[in-house]
């Protein structure tokens, strides 16, 4: 009898076909696996899924998203409930519990944001006064920075979810990760991908990551062929900027880094007041075996030059 490697997820839609894909390219890097072990995709509900008090109100409201996807996961695999886990990078709190690890990341996907909307192809386009439905401050923000006009509204619930919502008229537009509309094969629903000069992504948008228990050397060589390098340095630079700058929900935050060829890591980072009043942004560079002390030093930027109430809000 095969044993069973008992993999851990959200019981979301778009979870389950991501822990669907990191099963299936387990057995296609390592095909002999089939024959000692049966890989168990095992759903489960967290906080964030479940919680009555969580269903309608915004992120900001509920202290912060980071843990409210993961935290009844990570403590499943600390109880040797399951074996591994996977999670969407940008929803995994900055700091992790001792005895777990991010072991391998996934090469990304495209981290922008999708504009959808039923009235308008851009947000340019929409009309003065529109309604914008997203439970992100960032995203509030940075639309709120170019178009203080538009009203925006709480808009919460799966990607299936927000786009009922938006079809039956509670918002006239609304923003999605691109990564995870493609991931579902739901590209027809957007109307345009917003360039990151106009909304930067969250951190480590669009990037799948594979947690482990730090002493599981098994699950680690069994997962080693799905480690996208350059995802790994671009996320680390990116995640580095969000702890040091304490990155929760409650401040509009966001960071996009790129590897080039010549091995130097660009990240570009963004720190806005939620009614898009004020907002700052920089750029800084360094070798990618230094990727965190990048988003660190980026970090100690903004930390220097943005009032420090921002990041009490």
């Amino acid at each position: 009898m095969r044993k069973a490697i008992r993999l851990g997820t959200r019981g979301s839609p778009l979870a389950l076909i991501q822990a669907e894909t990191v099963r299936k390219k387990i057995i296609e890097s390592t095909p002999n696996i089939i024959q000692e072990y049966e890989i168990e995709i095992v759903p489960i509900r967290t906080s964030g899924d479940w919680r009555p008090e969580h269903k309608e109100r915004s992120f900001n409201e509920l202290g912060g998203n980071k843990g409210l996807f993961t935290k009844e996961i990570e403590e499943a695999l600390l109880e040797n409930h399951i074996d591994f886990a996977v999670h969407s990078m940008k929803d995994i709190a900055s700091k992790l519990p001792e005895a777990l690890e991010i072991a391998a990341i996934l090469e990304r996907m495209d981290p922008r944001d999708a504009f959808i909307s039923p009235k308008a192809r851009t947000l340019e386009e929409l009309p003065s006064g529109s309604i914008v439905g997203t439970s992100s401050l960032r995203r509030q923000s940075q639309i709120l920075a170019r178009r203080p006009d538009l009203n925006i509204v709480p808009l919460r619930g799966n990607i299936d979810t927000r786009l009922a919502k938006l079809t039956q008229g509670i918002a006239d537009a609304t923003l999605l990760a691109v990564a995870g509309l493609t991931r579902l094969k739901a590209q027809d629903r957007w109307s345009s991908i917003m360039d990151t000069d106009m909304m930067l992504p969250a951190a480590a948008q669009g990037a799948i990551g594979i947690e482990i228990r730090r002493d599981d050397y098994v699950i680690n060589k069994l997962i080693a062929p799905l480690k996208s390098s350059k995802t790994m340095i671009c996320i680390s630079a990116e995640r580095a900027m969000l702890k040091f700058l304490d990155g929760s929900c409650h401040t509009p935050i966001a960071a996009l880094a790129k590897l080039n060829d010549y091995n130097i890591v660009t990240l570009e980072g963004l720190v806005a007041r939620p009614d898009g009043t004020s907002l700052w942004r920089f750029m800084h560079s360094g070798p990618s075996e230094n990727a965190e002390e990048v988003g660190i030093e980026l970090g100690q930027r903004f930390k220097s030059v943005v009032p420090s109430n921002i990041f009490s809000l």
